[in-house]
């Protein structure tokens, strides 16, 4: 099947590789990761509370408060690895920015990665290669975002204009040069914008949950239905203290006076007719994917402390859990929130593992349309068939075991923060519920998924 009839079909391009990737992933399911414990910041909403705290200070936040919890000495750590995705100008290495003023000791190295919206997810995959190939014993992996601090950019005739101006030696020079100015030059470049577009097919994240919901006729009401399941999940879980347990909260000294103890996007009072009068944002004639039926841009960071099995005792610490396995899949960038299918597929292939020896799941909301169409497809025997060669769907995800204490339409999405997470607030919820085994998933910007398969003791 061409690219052009799979997306006329609206399942995307099919031609992604059905080869297994057998090495380190599998690997993981013998000797597995072992995550000691994680701890977040708050999640909250960009241009708000947390607007003036940097994305270092953030990671630094939870890094400090990780390993005081766990009382683990900053000499312990050998490598600290963090997701970001808009580098600040001020941290392009900003894992060794964090690793530094967080206070762990010069010698000790750390780097960055970046793979969109799953960097988080990639920094635990970074922790096994760390101690596969360096010898490493204890990593920090994590990730951070603060996308109120992604600037603002001149456009390019702006730019000139203020290069040439320092070139300017006279007075006349310059007075000439004043003549020059445009008020064109005073519109900025958003640079959020910019990088929430894929440059590949042109199409904002927004506009390619507007394909998924039309590919799998995912009507407005059922998105705005499952945005209400989040925020009414995600009340409930802070209700009975289930986020306090992975939160550091942000003092009011180091947020210039105001203290911020728990996330701020979950909406009490939120309901479908509230929701029901948000318009289209994406495509506003006829569109079904709202703001309120989508992830708020969002300030956050997380931190987690791993290391291996052989090595886990001598930290005195009751392992929060395990990563058994991974899986990366590439996808139609159109279709980008389709990627945990993929991801998903893929894992299940290489480790022999059926959706169904899973008893939660968590699904990035990027968009309730993107999780919904990731259901359906999963579900569905034609796209199964054509994409993957299945004789049958992957199968079925209830509902009642996807993201049951909400997800990023209530809580919010730092995207380089966020795969860490979900893989935190998984673990955390596997205990809670006496289960054993899960999948934490996200779709990823540019057309591909990620899937970690965790375990918890």
């Amino acid at each position: 099947m061409t690219q052009a009839t799979a997306i006329d079909s609206g399942f995307g391009d099919v031609s992604t590789t059905t080869q297994a990737n057998t090495g380190w992933a599998n690997q993981l399911a013998k000797e597995p990761l072992v995550i000691l414990g994680g701890v977040r910041t708050p999640f909250v909403k960009s241009y708000s509370t947390l607007s003036g705290v940097t994305a270092s200070q953030l990671g630094v936040h939870a890094v400090t408060a990780l390993l005081s919890q766990l009382k683990i000495e900053k000499t312990a750590v050998d490598e600290v690895i963090f997701g970001n995705v808009s580098a600040p100008a001020d941290s392009a290495n900003i894992a060794r920015v964090i690793s530094l003023l967080a206070g762990v000791p010069f010698d000790r190295i750390a780097h960055t990665v970046n793979r969109n919206c799953s960097s988080g997810m990639e920094s635990l995959v970074g922790a096994s290669q760390a101690m596969r190939d360096r010898g490493s014993k204890m990593i920090v992996a994590g990730g951070t975002e603060s996308m109120s601090n992604i600037p603002l950019l001149w456009n390019r005739s702006a730019t000139r204009w203020f290069l040439e101006m320092g070139k300017m030696k006279s007075f006349l020079e310059r007075a000439n040069h004043y003549l020059k100015f445009r008020p064109s030059f005073l519109d900025p470049v958003v640079a959020i914008k910019l990088g929430l577009t894929d440059p590949s097919c042109g199409l904002n994240m927004g506009e390619t949950a507007e394909l998924v919901a039309q590919d799998f006729h995912i009507g407005r009401e059922e998105q705005d239905e499952f945005a209400l399941q989040s925020h009414e999940r995600a009340l409930a879980a802070q209700a009975r203290g289930f986020f306090a347990g992975e939160i550091a909260p942000v003092s009011a000294e180091m947020n210039h006076g105001k203290a911020v103890n728990e996330d701020v996007g979950p909406r009490k009072g939120q309901s479908l007719a509230s929701l029901a009068k948000l318009k289209p944002y994406f495509r506003p004639q006829d569109g079904t994917v709202t703001v309120g039926n989508s992830c708020p841009i969002t300030d956050g960071a997380v931190a987690m402390a791993v290391t291996s099995a052989a090595h886990a005792k001598a930290y005195g610490v009751e392992p929060l859990g395990y990563i058994k396995g991974y899986a990366i899949a590439g996808c139609d960038p159109s279709r980008m929130g389709l990627g945990p299918v993929y991801a998903i597929e893929k894992l299940l292939r290489q480790t022999g593992m059926k959706l169904e020896d899973f008893e939660l799941f968590e699904i990035n909301e990027a968009f309730a349309a993107q999780v919904l169409g990731c259901l359906a497809a999963m579900n569905s025997a034609e796209f199964c068939k054509s994409v993957f060669g299945r004789s049958q769907p992957i199968g079925v995800i209830p509902q009642e075991k996807l993201n049951v204490n909400g997800g990023a339409i209530a809580l919010g999405h730092p995207v380089g923060a966020t795969g860490g997470r979900i893989v935190l607030t998984l673990l955390r919820a596997l205990k809670e519920q006496g289960k054993k085994r899960g999948i934490a998933s996200l779709c990823v910007g540019g057309g591909q998924g990620y899937a970690v398969w965790v375990e918890v003791a």
